[in-house]
């Protein structure tokens, strides 16, 4: 699967270890790639329950006021 060079942004197969346009390193190790994953996962999360919320607080919103 393809993705971009973190440095020129260029295209590359994401099992390269040198970027053919720039020369720079995009070898990442296990570990920062497992913790990527787990932040990118938990982003996703809160993002989702941010929509919830914003949902909920509209429809307080719209309520109508009664005295």
């Amino acid at each position: 699967m393809p993705e971009a060079c973190f440095f020129c942004k260029t295209e590359k197969d994401e099992h390269t270890l040198v970027c053919a346009a720039c020369g720079r390193d995009t070898a990442v190790p296990l570990p920062l790639a497992a913790e990527h994953q787990a932040l990118s996962q938990k982003r996703d999360r809160l993002r989702a329950e941010l929509v919830e919320a914003k949902a909920r607080l509209e429809s307080l919103r719209r309520r109508p006021v009664s005295a």
